[in-house]
């Protein structure tokens, strides 16, 4: 009896082989690549990007709570908190609905579109971001990451512009790359990360295009922040203030960004995907 021969897996059909120690540099790279060639295919030209907690709830969800905590008398602080916090979700859904409805009056610039919202994907002041610009009938992005807990898919995102990260660096690189504008509302590690980092490369120039960056909520920003404190003690310079704009309404946050993006920034499409 003849013996059919096996043929061997082709490597890039290996999952053992894709997910190995020795496969890292194909992940890293198809993490460029797969996201470059969907926003292409979009016509994504360049974003706003919304950062902020994902532990801060939408007010029906905070007031619900609250009445709960009344009733049983338990985590009443929390509740009022959380009640307190959720003014940020309601503010960044109200104003990633405006920014939207901006951008969607701007018309398609050769056929792509221009300051497309986008969050990191998840729940709290992400998902108010993509659920304003999806209530403004508009694209929005959610470039989502794999962790152990928070961290999961919001509804609103753009079905085929949600995205799902393994590195923490290449999803970084994406709110960076193509971000003309960042708003930053309250939020805990990882949110102050992202403002360090993006601060750290407006300060030494190695983002040279117009973005704009916005800190929402300044008696947080000023009460978790000591700014002063750190020109006081010399480690960054007065001018690096200018680095961003501190607004605490939406019409400021609105006007701040519309304003910038309407002059040079708008004459100056994203990188060349």
């Amino acid at each position: 009896m003849a013996h059919t021969p096996r043929r061997p897996t082709r490597a890039y059909d290996d999952p053992e082989f894709i997910q190995s120690r020795e496969a890292r540099q194909l992940r890293i790279l198809a993490e460029y690549i797969e996201p470059e060639a969907r926003f292409e295919r979009f016509g994504i030209k360049d974003t706003i990007v919304f950062f902020g907690s994902a532990r801060i709830a939408p007010r029906e969800i905070a007031e619900k709570g609250l009445a709960v905590a009344k009733e049983s008398g338990i985590g009443l602080p929390a509740a009022e908190r959380a009640l307190f916090m959720s003014r940020f979700y309601e503010e960044a859904r109200e104003l990633a609905h405006r920014l939207t409805d901006w951008s969607k009056g701007l018309g398609e610039d050769g056929g792509g579109r221009r300051f497309v919202v986008c969050s990191g994907g998840g729940p709290g002041i992400m998902e108010a971001a993509n659920r304003g610009a999806s209530e403004a009938r508009g694209l929005n992005i959610g470039l989502n990451i794999a962790l152990p807990f928070e961290q999961h898919e919001n509804p609103y995102i753009t079905h085929h512009l949600a995205f799902n990260f393994h590195y923490f660096f290449m999803r970084k690189l994406w709110f960076a790359y193509l971000a003309k504008a960042i708003v930053i509302f309250p939020g805990g590690f990882g949110t102050i990360d992202e403002l360090f980092e993006v601060a750290t490369l407006l300060q030494t120039g190695k983002i040279k295009k117009p973005l704009k960056l916005v800190l929402y909520g300044a008696s947080y920003w000023k009460e978790v922040m000591n700014f002063d404190a750190l020109i006081k003690y010399g480690v960054i310079d007065p001018e690096d203030m200018k680095l961003f704009t501190m607004v605490d309404d939406v019409d400021s946050a609105y006007d701040a960004i519309t304003d910038h993006l309407s002059g040079r920034a708008i004459e100056e499409p994203g990188p060349k995907l």
